[in-house]
């Protein structure tokens, strides 16, 4: 039984591609929107998946967390005529190997405010399973009992504005190290828009901006990147003074465990 407890343990990883351990490193400067960020290291952030229309316009970000799921915010709107492509980081070449896939399931976190904006989170159920390889891999994704504290620096990455007046969107995947702030520090800035289900990271020189809604915040965690947060909201100039607002994971682990093991 050991045995094969490991084997679907291995199976829900993607085999060798193990979670949250990038066959090609990320480089990341002072790691020491994305507003004020750099161009990622191609390949280097495996389970950056874009969420795009049947034109192949980007709206949103993603994580791919096994072969078959991907979390993004449920404030993307996402259904299933919509698509996912993995393995992308030049949205302007076409000589990417991306794998583009379909999706057989769209389940929103029924708790879900659009008013408020907790619990701002979207389960994808892929039609078929991704192949792993060296661009596409999982994330590992915080357990609920992780803590993440304030000053913690985490990374969030994405094809959002670089500004948000000119609504200039980058060809390559953007990332940008940002420090954690704890939720008091973040209520200074937001007030009581600042729910349980919230956590925040920036008001250092960057932020997340529109079209990186959905993507990652990934922090460190015994060597493996783990998903913490999904870029939910912010300034609605991109303000690089203000936090930026993520879904918090560690609140929503149980109810992504019961989502997945039911269907």
């Amino acid at each position: 039984m050991a045995f094969l407890w490991l084997l679907s343990c291995l199976a829900l990883l993607g085999g060798s591609y193990g979670c949250g351990v990038p066959s090609i490193k990320p480089v990341i400067s002072g790691y020491a929107r994305v507003v004020n960020g750099e161009n990622a290291v191609s390949g280097s952030w495996p389970w950056q998946v874009s969420l795009q229309d049947n034109t192949g316009f980007h709206f949103c970000g993603g994580s791919l967390i096994n072969t078959l799921w991907v979390v993004t915010a449920a404030h993307c709107g996402v259904t299933t005529n919509h698509r996912v492509i993995l393995g992308e980081y030049d949205r302007s070449s076409n000589a990417e190997p991306i794998q583009t896939k379909t999706i057989a399931r769209v389940f929103r976190h029924p708790s879900y405010s659009s008013l408020t904006t907790v619990n701002d989170i979207t389960l994808l159920k892929l039609t078929s399973a991704a192949t792993l390889n060296t661009r596409v891999s999982p994330v590992c994704i915080a357990a609920s009992a992780d803590v993440f504290n304030g000053g913690e620096r985490c990374v969030t990455t994405g094809w959002g504005y670089i500004n948000a007046a000119t609504q200039n969107s980058p060809s390559k995947l953007q990332q940008v190290a940002l420090p954690l702030l704890t939720p008091t520090d973040c209520q200074r800035y937001w007030g009581s828009k600042i729910h349980s289900t919230m956590i925040c990271a920036g008001a250092s020189g960057a932020s997340s901006c529109m079209g990186d809604s959905g993507g990652p915040l990934v922090c460190q965690r015994n060597g493996a990147w783990t998903l913490a947060g999904v870029v939910s909201w912010g300034s609605p100039i991109c303000k690089t003074s203000s936090p930026a607002v993520y879904a918090r994971v560690t609140a929503l682990r149980s109810w992504l465990d019961q989502t997945i093991a039911a269907y």
